[in-house]
């Protein structure tokens, strides 16, 4: 299958970071993509990836030193997580996973997903990525994966926060909601904006919403230097230590600008996470919290 013309691989070479993440160290956002001849991608995906399978996800992980994955199922796959499902059961103990489901997902379905390692259903409101989805899908959805202890991952843009306000603050009554990568602000704008503080004033008000200070490659305008997304992470780090998690995001997917260095991303964990005791927080206590209970 032929990723699209515009479509940039994930970096074949990089660098070792000079950051060694502690011992236990979760890459909590990743994704695996095909390959496309067993796992097929969906005939209605908005874009086709290059092929990007566990071998090379675990490779990385190695090679970076972290211990464990949350496996993340992308929109280019749909709702059939096969190839989720597949790198779970390869992994075992040192990987998790959060689905993408369909409304006429069965008892028997959630089970099976359960036992491979899923933890989570992804609802994606990025509408250049997915087709909208009526809000009561996604709360009928969460009330069925609440009985077995699953949280609600969410993937928006930061125009669209005041939208969903109710909606995600609906969800966190009961459930952890996660937010993808600080819901995606404008960066040129500031971290003091009234965009951001709008994301703050969220976390600060939900107690059960946590997010993922990840993806500063999307979120630049300077790359490859990611310093001006630090002052967002950093913030949310040490105003929600305990809520916060950190991913790669490999493969990096529809990424139009540059290519990233997996090094260089984890090379900037130390300036978002300033202490010890915040790095294992970020890459260990939180994510072992959310995804490995007893």
């Amino acid at each position: 299958m032929t990723m699209d013309p515009d479509y940039l691989p994930f970096h074949p070479n990089p660098k070792k970071p000079s950051y060694v993440p502690p011992q236990g160290a979760v890459d909590a956002h990743c994704h695996v993509f095909g390959p496309g001849d067993r796992f097929p991608y969906h005939p209605k995906r908005k874009y086709t990836p290059c092929d990007a399978p566990k071998e090379k996800l675990f490779e990385l992980r190695d090679y970076l030193r972290f211990s464990r994955n949350v496996i993340v199922q992308a929109s280019c796959h749909g709702s059939d997580n096969a190839a989720l499902v597949d790198a779970l059961e390869t992994a075992g103990e040192l990987a998790r996973g959060i689905a993408v489901l369909s409304p006429d997902v069965t008892d028997d379905d959630l089970k099976l997903l359960d036992d491979a390692g899923v933890r989570g259903v992804r609802f994606n409101f990025v509408k250049r990525l997915v087709d909208s989805t009526p809000k009561e899908v996604f709360t009928g959805l969460a009330n069925r994966v609440k009985a077995l202890g699953w949280h609600i991952v969410v993937y928006f843009e930061s125009p669209d926060l005041e939208d969903l306000r109710p909606f995600l603050e609906s969800l966190a009554s009961d459930q952890v909601v996660v937010v993808d990568h600080m819901g995606r602000p404008d960066v040129s704008l500031g971290v003091d904006s009234d965009e951001f503080m709008a994301f703050m004033r969220l976390l600060e008000q939900n107690p059960n919403i946590w997010t993922k200070v990840s993806c500063p490659e999307r979120l630049t305008q300077q790359a490859p230097d990611y310093s001006d997304v630090i002052p967002f992470a950093r913030a949310l780090v040490e105003s929600f230590p305990n809520r916060v998690l950190w991913g790669t995001d490999w493969p990096h997917p529809n990424m139009k600008s540059h290519v990233p260095d997996d090094g260089v991303l984890v090379d900037v964990i130390p300036s978002i996470a300033v202490t010890k005791d915040l790095q294992n927080k970020l890459l260990i206590d939180n994510p072992m919290r959310l995804y490995w209970r007893s």
